[in-house]
């Protein structure tokens, strides 16, 4: 927990009970989660978080670059709390999100084609290793 405060400090956010928990939250569940998720794993032990304090602290975290949202996937914003690159892909089963990690040459080159790269996202979609191993059972 001291590193998730420090790590707050850093980035100029006050480290209050919710901000913390909602950091710990994304660290421990790297699943891209929404607002909404995050909401209804942390309200139960921790009644007095309100949808507006998640909603309004991951705007904080992804404006004082903590966070990463991610667009893409069902047209709702889902927070990425690893920032190295790396590609995600969306199993059109289970719906689930999987980072891949690759050393891919366009994630080293800071300019394409005269293009100047200031973030990238790479989203792909299949069906993933677990819904394939159930369908040839």
């Amino acid at each position: 927990m001291k590193k998730l405060k420090e790590l707050l400090v850093e980035h100029n956010i006050s480290p209050s009970l919710h901000r913390i928990k909602i950091l710990e939250y994304l660290a421990k569940h790297r699943i891209h989660p929404t607002a909404d998720d995050i909401y209804r794993g942390l309200v139960k032990n921790i009644p007095t978080l309100s949808k507006t304090t998640v909603y309004n602290t991951l705007k904080k975290f992804t404006k004082n670059g903590i966070l990463i949202p991610i667009t893409g996937f069902d047209n709702e914003i889902r927070y990425e709390y690893d920032k190295k690159p790396h590609i995600h892909f969306q199993c059109t089963r289970c719906g689930k999100i999987y980072d891949i990690e690759r050393d891919i040459d366009i994630f080293k080159n800071y300019y394409i084609e005269g293009h100047k790269i200031q973030e990238h996202h790479i989203n792909l979609k299949g069906i993933c290793k677990n819904c394939l191993v159930n369908e040839e059972r």
